[in-house]
This record gives structure tokens, sequence and C-alpha cells, in this order.
């Protein structure tokens, strides 16, 4: 199957090996991976702060970057992903851009439904001997409704143990521009957040989207907690 790979700026320019890791566990589920060149930022830090108009030549920008085919969109980003899914609600004042916006996010998937839903696989092969804790990030289940397909996947890698914590799907503060602008209660999130994962004591911290691991993984850092930050591509690849 032939797909489009949707980067990030995250993961052009923060976490590479992210995007790298995605490309190679694509191509080992027998995907040829296209990149569209002209691809560029999906315009989310401008359009969580309200600034459509603005966004609006980006997301224009980003239409016609994947258009150059019919192929599936596949990013390892929830949160960009959500972002790109909600053009056609941005563009609706332009109803041509409007259609072409809801074309291309019909076709958008995040990496893990992608691999449980549309390549119908529950087992990648992976081996990673350790217990963790998976975050399961807003962007993820609240915007995208992608809940079960993470879990599905991390079930079946050999040897890892998830474990539980309490509340384990409130936010971690992170919110995009919210952690700048309420940073005080941003922070009060992540430090209550890590206090849960820490608690049980897990070896791995695993996420699907990269700025809320960045987030909590600061925290984890600053703490001095022995716990290892891994995207879900990282746990995916493991061998």
């Amino acid at each position: 199957m032939k797909v489009n790979f949707f980067v990030t700026c995250l993961g052009d320019t923060v976490k590479a090996e992210v995007a790298k890791k995605t490309v190679q566990l694509l191509e080992q589920l027998e995907c040829e991976v296209i990149f569209p060149e002209r691809q560029g930022c999906c315009g989310q830090p401008a359009l969580n702060s309200g600034y459509i108009e603005k966004s609006k030549p980006a997301m224009k920008s980003m239409i016609e970057a994947f258009e150059i085919n019919d192929y599936p969109i596949v990013t390892p980003a929830g949160s960009c992903a959500a972002s790109v899914k909600k053009y056609p609600h941005y563009l609706e004042d332009e109803p041509e851009w409007a259609a072409r916006a809801q074309k291309v996010a019909d076709r958008l998937f995040e990496l893990t439904q992608f691999i449980v839903r549309q390549l119908g696989v529950t087992n990648v092969g992976a081996r990673l001997k350790g217990k963790g804790v998976y975050h399961p990030s807003c962007s993820l289940i609240r915007k995208l409704g992608v809940r079960e397909e993470p879990l599905i996947l991390l079930n079946n890698v050999e040897g890892l143990e998830l474990l539980p914590i309490d509340n384990q799907e409130t936010c971690c503060g992170f919110g995009g521009t919210f952690s700048v602008k309420m940073s005080e209660i941003s922070g009060e999130m992540v430090t209550e957040k890590v206090q849960h994962i820490s608690a049980v004591k897990p070896d791995f911290l695993i996420g699907a989207d990269i700025s809320c691991l960045l987030n909590i993984g600061g925290r984890i850092s600053r703490e001095g907690q022995p716990i290892k930050v891994m995207h879900i591509v990282d746990v995916l690849m493991s061998r």
C-alpha cells in the first residue's frame, strides 16, 4: 500500500527519530512511503490561539501539498491530525476549499489508528521487557476518538507490562499555547500527572503525541525520576 507521510514540525525539528522510525515501521508493514515535499506546519499553534484567518494560507498550502495523490496520509502526532481534520470547519466560508479540505481530512490517520484499523495489524513483532505507563493524550482520545488502538498494539509487545495509574486520561497540562498562557495551572497539572506515574514505579512512560511527552518528560527529568520516556513508535520498533 502506498501512503503519504505527514512528518509535523515537532517530528521534523525536535524528534527526528520518531519520524525516521515511523517510516521504518510503515515500510516494515509493507507500505511504500511517499513524502510530499510541499508540506509544512499545519498551523496548530496559531489556530489554537484563535488566529483562524491568518492561518488560512498555511491550511491551503497543506491541502495542496497532499492533493498530489489519493493515498492515505499517516502521521505520528494526534494533535496535528486533529488540527487538519478541522480544516473543513475553519474554511466553511469558502465552500470549494472546504470540500478540498474534507477530502484531505478523510484520508488522514494517526499512526496507531492506521495500523490497527486500516492495515488490520495488531502485533508488529515488537519486544520490550519492563513495566510501562501509557499516557492517552487529549488529542487522541477526545478529538480523534483513538482510544483502543495504541493499547491494542502495546498489549501485543512481548515482555511489556502496562500499568494503570490514577486519573489516567486526565490532561497532562500541555494543551499547546495553554502551557504558555496558563503556565502556573499547566505546571500543577503536569506535576500531578507525574506523581500518578511515579507512584507505580514504571520503567517507561509511553505516549503517542510528542508534545505531551516533551511536557511530561521535562517534569520527570527535573524531578530526577528514573523513567524512560518513549514515543509509541519507539516501542513498536523495539526488538
